[in-house]
């Protein structure tokens, strides 16, 4: 297997699961600054020109939370349950996730931090604004859904903590307002604990880029 990854939140994801799982899979990595996603080798895996991608013999798979499923799945583990009604219950955290939580600490992420950094131009103050009212609503639903709980799903560690927490080892540089939010702040302190997830990627870790895939 190979997986196709830039250091960047929404790569982080499969990375991390991955190492956790000790899958045996080849890191590639796609050079976003250099435009190595829409070179016509790489858009033959993923026809979006976006990472992370997979590819196992004939078998080519994007999107992260799809990838980590996969994953999970090969190494039967529980991170991806068999059990239908768990597997309902991660969808929704997934789903969840992608429609609100990450996309708008991704946003922040974008503003914040890529755009100065690389050259974009100055912050959009109405999109910082818009942004962040958003991550509030939604952090405050994740933050009381953690409440006696270490873990989003299932009572254990799930692909649904790895794909919720995909942005938060980047809250410094997006300037997330976590200050009132206890819960996630504790919640991922334990992810943070598992190497995996603290060093997900294959080699030194470069400048961290919008999420891409």
């Amino acid at each position: 297997m190979r997986l196709y990854y830039f250091e960047t939140p929404n790569a982080r994801k499969p990375c991390a699961v991955a190492k956790y799982l000790g899958s045996p899979v080849e890191f590639v990595r796609v050079d976003l600054a250099r435009g190595e996603q829409k070179q016509p080798d790489f858009l033959a895996i993923n026809p979006n020109g976006r990472v992370p991608a997979l590819e196992d013999r004939d078998f080519k798979l994007w999107e992260s939370p799809a990838i980590m499923c996969y994953l999970a799945r090969k190494a039967g583990s529980d991170l991806w349950p068999t059990d239908e009604m768990e597997q309902i219950d991660i969808l929704r955290w997934l789903s969840w996730d992608t429609a609100h939580f990450s996309r708008h600490a991704s946003r922040l992420f974008f503003e914040r931090f890529v755009k100065p950094h690389f050259g974009l131009g100055a912050p959009d103050p109405n999109a910082v604004e818009e942004a962040t009212g958003f991550f509030n609503t939604f952090a405050g639903v994740l933050d009381e859904h953690l409440k006696g709980r270490d873990t989003i799903a299932c009572n254990r560690l799930t692909v649904a903590d790895f794909a919720v927490a995909s942005v938060l080892p980047w809250a410094k540089e997006a300037e997330l307002p976590l200050e009132t939010f206890p819960e996630i702040r504790r919640w991922h302190e334990g992810m943070m604990a598992l190497p995996a997830w603290r060093e997900p990627f294959p080699q030194a870790q470069a400048e961290p880029q919008r999420a891409a895939g």
